[in-house]
């Protein structure tokens, strides 16, 4: 296929790639709003948050696979009328089930059959260091789009209605779909009959039981296991009868491309991380410092600038160093920002504590979700681009979801880790450690009732034990965040990017 020299197309996959991702993050701080606009309660809203991720993650091999049998630009355009119709729905909803049929299922199966094109459409569309930019610029908007989405949805949410949120989605997909000629069509690779019944099957179970444990993480942990083993015995099973399939949904064999497998896990480990960082940092905003949903998108702000200007940065330093290099380097700053910011969360923080680790901690972000995709898709086959690709960007959507559930945990931990701190530190000779965790659960019950907000210019001893376990609860998750920064920039290490280096 002739290769383009027009940014227009760049621009249209981005937009794509921009609403997909800001779907799955603008409406959290949105909750108690929509609560009181349905008549409905928290968990209702949080699940049908959870079943958007769900259902992309699940139906993500079989839209890959539907591009090579249809074509990339049908299945694409098809996403978008999907989601177009489900952002129509959701910004209409009078009610939970019109509300989740709009926005989890319709903007769920359009996400799924969009997203591997915003990666494969690119690939074969642009060469060289155009290529490079253009996945760059696609790879890193998905990470700049689930940052900026709480000060987005805030933003309308504080000052007009969740509902022009789900409008802005709307707007964004009609152009999409009015300037779809923009997009080359691609000739089919498979025929209908090439479809893998089995294989999606197995797929979609597998896939569902492995977010829907992952989601449960943090509220039932028995149960969650119980998921995550099932999830996995069926994914083995997928496995095994794609490798015997003569058209599989996804050939498992590829995953013997050290940079396909190794690239997915460090995507994964970027959109944990990312996930992470949303869930503390609005967490401990809201209910620590008591913010409004739109001054919690603000304090994410500089993150959100970090990722942006080092992400258009680096195609630009693609040709003085190695994707490899600068990759690495992104872990090492995020690392540097993650230490910063472990000591700054306490009762008294003001926004300009925050911006130095917070930007240092997106900057170095940047790196690598600009590249990390180009890297993995390195040294696939032409003719496994597309489904490699839809490999690749599953891992966002299970990223977000391992992040959100296992950074509840990692705050629990930490706060007990601070009381304990506290108690040692202030009450040392009235509760012994075996009192402390015989009493545990009625210090938490204590610790949910105390107004911090009233507690910031307070110097109790009550203030100085809230604050300890506060700050604790933070530093603790920095620290798991720079532990799986290390394990990134390590895997890094491990990558091959020759064949990249040729090419600019």
């Amino acid at each position: 296929m002739k290769k383009t020299n027009s940014w227009v197309l760049l621009i249209l996959i981005a937009l794509a790639a921009f609403v997909i991702a800001l779907n799955s993050t603008f409406m959290n701080v949105a909750i108690s709003q929509l609560v009181i606009d349905l008549d409905t309660n928290v968990y209702t809203v949080q699940a049908i948050i959870s079943f958007y991720t769900l259902i992309t993650a699940s139906l993500m091999l079989i839209g890959a696979k539907l591009q090579d049998i249809l074509g990339k630009k049908k299945i694409f355009v098809l996403g978008a009328i999907f989601f177009a119709i489900g952002a129509l729905i959701a910004s209409l909803s009078v009610n939970i089930p019109i509300l989740f049929f709009g926005w989890a299922i319709l903007e769920g199966v359009g996400a799924a059959l969009m997203t591997p094109g915003t990666v494969a459409i690119i690939s074969e569309s642009y060469d060289g260091s155009k290529r490079t930019i253009g996945l760059s610029i696609v790879s890193a908007i998905v990470g700049i789009a689930a940052t900026i989405g709480p000060l987005f949805g805030g933003f309308f949410t504080s000052f007009f209605s969740w509902r022009y949120g789900f409008i802005f989605e709307l707007i964004i997909m009609i152009i999409i779909l009015v300037l779809n000629g923009k997009i080359p069509s691609f000739k089919p690779t498979e025929l209908k009959t090439d479809f893998d019944y089995k294989g999606s099957i197995l797929s979609i179970i597998g896939l569902i039981l492995l977010v829907l444990g992952i989601l449960k993480l943090s509220e039932n942990i028995l149960l969650s296991i119980g998921l995550i083993v099932v999830s996995i015995v069926v994914l083995l099973l997928f496995a095994f009868v794609e490798k015997r399939s003569e058209n599989p949904l996804f050939d498992v064999r590829l995953l013997r491309d050290r940079n396909l497998s190794t690239g997915t896990i460090i995507r994964l480990i970027t959109f944990i991380l990312i996930a992470g960082a949303l869930f503390s940092i609005t967490y401990y905003s809201q209910t620590v410092l008591g913010l409004s949903a739109f001054m919690t998108g603000l304090i994410l702000l500089p993150m959100t600038l970090g990722i942006l200007i080092f992400s258009l940065l680096s195609p630009k330093l693609v040709g003085r160093f190695s994707h490899k290099t600068i990759m690495a380097l992104g872990f090492i700053i995020s690392i540097v920002g993650c230490i910063i910011l472990a000591q700054q969360f306490t009762l008294n923080v003001t926004f300009l504590d925050v911006v130095p680790g917070m930007f240092l901690f997106g900057a170095g972000l940047g790196f690598p979700l600009a590249l990390e995709v180009e890297m993995a898709l390195a040294y696939v086959p032409e003719e496994s681009q597309n489904t490699s690709s839809g490999f690749v960007t599953s891992s966002r959507n299970l990223g977000m979801s391992i992040g959100t559930a296992i950074i509840g945990i990692i705050l629990i931990l930490g706060a007990v880790g601070g009381m304990h701190q506290a108690v040692n530190t202030y009450a040392p000779e009235k509760v012994s450690n075996q009192q402390f965790h015989q009493d545990l659960h009625i210090y938490f019950e204590k610790l949910g009732h105390v107004n911090t907000t009233e507690l910031r210019h307070d110097y109790s001893l009550k203030a100085k034990i809230v604050s300890l376990v506060v700050q604790k609860a933070m530093a603790v998750v920095m620290y798991v965040t720079a532990l799986l920064l290390a394990i990134g920039f390590i895997l890094t290490l491990t990558l091959d990017d020759r064949i990249l280096r040729r090419k600019t």
